[in-house]
C-alpha cells in the first residue's frame, strides 16, 4: 500500500512540473499578474494605516496611490535604463581601446607568443548566456504585458467577491476557519519576506551606488538599480550583479586599482548585507534552510527562467506552510525548515 502510494505521489509531482515547464507561456503571466495583484495590495495596506489629522486614508485613494506609485516606478526604471544603454552605446569604443590595451599588456607580461582575440576571450567569459537569458524573459514579459494587465484588471474586479465565493466554497465553519488562518499566515509570511527583502537590497543598492561615485564608475545609478533587482535572486543574483560593475570599471580606468576597489568593495557590501544582517531577519522570520533555498532556486530556474528564480522564494514560503499544515506532508516541512521547527496553525 504504502509503495503504491508513493508510486502515485511520484507521478504526481513529476506531471506537474511537466505541465510547469509545458504550459509556461500560460501560467507564467498568470502569476506575474497575482504577483503584481499581490505587491500592489500590500503597498495600498501600507498608505491606509497613514493618518492625517487622525483619520486613515480612504481605501479608493490608498488604492490609486498604490498602483500610481508602481507606474511611476515602472516608467523611472524603463527610463533609466533606456538613458543608461544609449550611453554605453556612446562610450563603447572607448572601453574597446581600453580592454584590448590591458589584454595586450597581460600578453606581453607572461610572455604569451600566439594572443587570443577578443572574441576568442569573450567566449570564455560566458556572461553572455546569462544576458541573453534575461533579455529573452525580459522580452517575454514586455510580448505578454497585455495578458497580464487583463488578468490584473479582472483579479482587481473580483477581489470584492473572493471573500463571498470562500465561505460559499467552504460550508463548514470549522474548516473555513482553519483555511483562512492557513492564507493569513501564507499572507503575512510573503509580506514579511517581501519587505525584509526590499529593505536589504535597497540598502544594497544605495551604498553601492555612493561607493560607485566615490570611484567614479560610469553610470553609477544603473549598476545600482542592477543590484537592487538582482539581490531579490538569492546567492546567484548578488554574484551577478558585483561582476557586471566590476567589469566596466576593468574597461573604464587605464590602471587595475579602480578594479580591485570596485570589486572588493561591492563585495563587501554584498556580504555585510547579504550574509551577515539579512539572515538574521530572514531565519528568524521565515525559518528556510539556505540549502535548500539554493537548490530551489536552481529548481525554479530550469522551469521558468529569470522569472523563478526571482519568485522560488515567496513559493517556497508558502509550499513550507502548506505541508506544515497537512500530517502527510510534516516531515517535508521538517526537512525544508532552518532548525527543525515548524509553526502550525
Amino acid at each position: 500500500m504504502k509503495l503504491i502510494n508513493f508510486s502515485l505521489v511520484s507521478v504526481l509531482v513529476i506531471l506537474t512540473f511537466y505541465l510547469l515547464i509545458v504550459g509556461q507561456d500560460v501560467l507564467l503571466p498568470i502569476v506575474i499578474a497575482l504577483v503584481f495583484w499581490y505587491l500592489i495590495n500590500l503597498v495600498a495596506k501600507s498608505y491606509s494605516r497613514l493618518k492625517i489629522s487622525g483619520k486613515s486614508l480612504p481605501g479608493w485613494f490608498c488604492f490609486t496611490l498604490s498602483l500610481s506609485s508602481f507606474v511611476a516606478m515602472f516608467w523611472a526604471t524603463v527610463k533609466l535604463i533606456s538613458m543608461n544603454v544609449d550611453g554605453v552605446l556612446e562610450v563603447a569604443p572607448t572601453y574597446q581601446v581600453n580592454l584590448e590595451k590591458k589584454i595586450n599588456n597581460l600578453i606581453n607580461y607572461f610572455g604569451i607568443q600566439e594572443a587570443p582575440t577578443l572574441e576568442q576571450l569573450t567566449e570564455l567569459i560566458n556572461l553572455g548566456q546569462f544576458i541573453s537569458a534575461t533579455a529573452s524573459s525580459l522580452t517575454s514579459i514586455v510580448a505578454n504585458s497585455g495578458v497580464i494587465l487583463i488578468y490584473l484588471a479582472f483579479l482587481f474586479i473580483e477581489q470584492k467577491n473572493m471573500d463571498k465565493k470562500l465561505s460559499a466554497l467552504i460550508i463548514n465553519e470549522e474548516k473555513e476557519r482553519q483555511v483562512r488562518k492557513l492564507l493569513r499566515k501564507i499572507s503575512d509570511d510573503v509580506r514579511k519576506y517581501v519587505t525584509i527583502k526590499l529593505i536589504a537590497s535597497l540598502s544594497t543598492g544605495i551604498l553601492s551606488y555612493i561607493f560607485l561615485m566615490v570611484i567614479g564608475v560610469d553610470f553609477a545609478a544603473f549598476w545600482a538599480l542592477l543590484i537592487f533587482m538582482l539581490n531579490f535572486i538569492p546567492t546567484i543574483g548578488s554574484i551577478i550583479a558585483t561582476i557586471f560593475p566590476a567589469l566596466i570599471t576593468l574597461v573604464q580606468f587605464d590602471t587595475l586599482g579602480p578594479f580591485f576597489l570596485v570589486a572588493g568593495g561591492l563585495t563587501g557590501i554584498q556580504v555585510l548585507i547579504g550574509n551577515i544582517l539579512e539572515p538574521k531577519f530572514t531565519g528568524s522570520s521565515l525559518n528556510l534552510s539556505p540549502t535548500i533555498i539554493l537548490l530551489n532556486l536552481s529548481l525554479w530556474g530550469v522551469i521558468w527562467g529569470i522569472p523563478g528564480m526571482f519568485l522560488c522564494v515567496p513559493f517556497l514560503v508558502i509550499s513550507m506552510i502548506v505541508f506544515s499544515n497537512l500530517p502527510q506532508t510534516r516531515a517535508i516541512a521538517v526537512l525544508l525548515s532552518s532548525d527543525g521547527r515548524i509553526d502550525e496553525l
